[in-house]
């Protein structure tokens, strides 16, 4: 019971707090500054190439914009009218306005994402520069910015998720420095973030409770159960068309949360198979725990992951399953840290069994050679797991596209530039996901289907895909049946795009206004 407890509760930092000099700051901020470089570059390529989706960037261009206007943040890409908070809950996106005052371009966001991915990195250095130095706390940094979640996160353009990353990052270096109220202050900012962070709130509580930061742990616990509630039961509700939280989506486990919850305490082994019963969710769990050498299951910080990795996996769409989407990227500094932290305690182990611990020395105080080349070896496997994934897997490391010169202009993307450029401004205009992107600054623009039969004036079409993009989406030859019966004509048409017009509608005022302040 004693060891229990011991590993239980957090060890104090293994040094105090490092003070970082001029130059170690010059060679953390080089290294963040050539990181973020990448990542841009990454971002502005796709939406050179028509890769970047109205799902997401679309939207968040819409919102973002919407608020730099003072107005309601309406995207049209989901829908006539469609108040964005009816679909997730994340006022942060407010946060954004002032960035569209500079430059109210998609390709802000792109920005803003590295912005929020570096400013991640620099709790961790700082938390690895407590158990090692500062050459080691470099290579962790390094592995975090080239890991397979940021790399996601980039690739999928924009989430409300990325302004998550930097706040789950300082809470857990709050945590660890033992600063309570400031975790706390942080914890409750996550709740801006997305309205599921309310259930993270209760496994950070845990944390805290560990810890024995009790008022703090109450306290959170508290923010955690009122946010999720206000935010699903509260605000969701009275903005979504339907009236109600849309994204129940857990039928393995219950029909609602309360059948959910109760599924998993009397039937835990059926929850627990429904974690790994499938070769994405294995993979999954490998790629998050492999490159970090198991080491965050010796931390308690890892509980503050379950809840957004659970979710993923016993939600019902097969799609959140793979290693693709951005939802890891917040999941990875937490879990790089867990990593650094487990392996000060298993070097800490190892230690005292060697030799007799000195008298009042805490956990992790010890800096003896094991312990500090331990988290070199994490931090080393991690950046090589980086570096050898970019260079040899791109369907889980997108950079190797941009760094090998492969994101390039094809016709069929010129194609579609040329399609957009035919669209005048201030009109509503139906489009394939690919192109959406570049319509949102000038025009209201939405996906076949989804802003109703009457506002349209124009349509491109993209037959080269599956499906146009949404959550419903048309096929190309539905959305070109739809065109003909709603007596559009085709004005230009090349390759797989077409361009169609309809010759007798006006257009109505609720295009030419959409991007004016109302």
């Amino acid at each position: 019971m004693d060891r229990l407890r011991s590993w239980l509760h957090a060890p104090r930092p293994a040094v105090p707090e490092v003070r970082v000099t001029r130059r170690e700051g010059l060679h953390l901020g080089i290294l963040l500054a050539l990181a973020s470089t990448l990542a841009i570059v990454h971002s502005f390529l796709r939406y050179g190439i028509y890769e970047a989706k109205g799902y997401d960037l679309g939207i968040f261009d819409q919102v973002v914009r919407q608020y730099a206007l003072f107005n309601a943040p309406l995207s049209s890409v989901k829908g006539v009218d469609f108040h964005i908070l009816g679909d997730h809950f994340h006022p942060i996106l407010a946060l954004l306005a002032p960035f569209y005052w500079i430059w109210p371009d998609p390709r802000m966001l792109g920005i803003v994402m590295a912005l929020a991915l570096a400013a991640a990195a620099v709790p961790v250095y700082r938390f690895a520069r407590r158990r090692t130095g500062h050459a080691v706390s470099l290579v962790a940094v390094a592995a975090l910015m080239i890991s397979w979640p940021f790399q996601a996160m980039v690739n999928w353009d924009f989430h409300e998720v990325t302004l998550g990353v930097p706040l789950m990052a300082w809470l857990v270096w709050a945590l660890d420095g033992q600063r309570p109220w400031l975790a706390t202050v942080l914890a409750a900012a996550l709740l801006t973030v997305r309205e599921d962070m309310g259930v993270t709130l209760i496994a950070v509580a845990l944390v805290m409770a560990l810890r024995r930061f009790w008022p703090q742990a109450a306290l959170v616990a508290v923010l955690g159960v009122l946010g999720y509630w206000f935010a699903t039961s509260v605000v969701i509700p009275h903005y979504s068309p339907t009236g109600d939280f849309g994204y129940w989506q857990f039928q393995a486990l219950g029909p609602d949360m309360g059948s959910s919850i109760l599924t998993i305490l009397t039937r835990p082994w059926e929850a627990a198979a429904a974690l790994v019963d499938h070769p994405l969710k294995a993979a999954l769990w490998l790629l998050h725990l492999v490159p970090l050498l198991f080491l965050p299951l010796l931390s308690p910080l890892t509980l503050m992951a379950l809840p957004i990795l659970l979710s993923r996996l016993w939600n019902d769409r097969l799609n959140v399953w793979a290693p693709v989407y951005q939802y890891d990227a917040i999941l990875a500094p937490l879990l790089l840290m867990a990593a650094l932290e487990g392996a000060v305690r298993l070097s800490d182990l190892l230690a005292r069994r060697r030799r007799p611990r000195p008298a009042g020395t805490g956990a992790g105080s010890h800096a003896s050679p094991p312990m500090r080349r331990l988290p070199a070896v994490v931090a080393s496997t991690a950046l090589a797991t980086g570096l050898v994934g970019t260079a040899f897997f791109p369907q889980v490391f997108p950079y190797h596209r941009t760094l090998t010169g492969d994101m390039t202009m094809t016709q069929h993307a010129r194609d579609l530039d040329h399609a957009v450029s035919l669209i005048p401004d201030g009109v509503c205009v139906e489009a394939a996901d690919n192109a959406v992107p570049h319509l949102t600054a000038r025009t209201h623009v939405g996906l076949h289907g989804d802003i109703g039969d009457e506002l349209a004036t124009w349509m491109i079409v993209d037959t080269s895909v599956a499906e146009l993009g949404g959550w419903d989406p048309l096929t190309p030859d539905q959305a070109l049946d739809r065109a003909e019966r709603l007596g559009f004509e085709t004005v230009w048409e090349r390759g797989d795009v077409v361009v169609l017009r309809h010759p007798d509608r006006a257009v109505s005022p609720t295009c030419t206004q959409y991007l004016q302040h109302r």
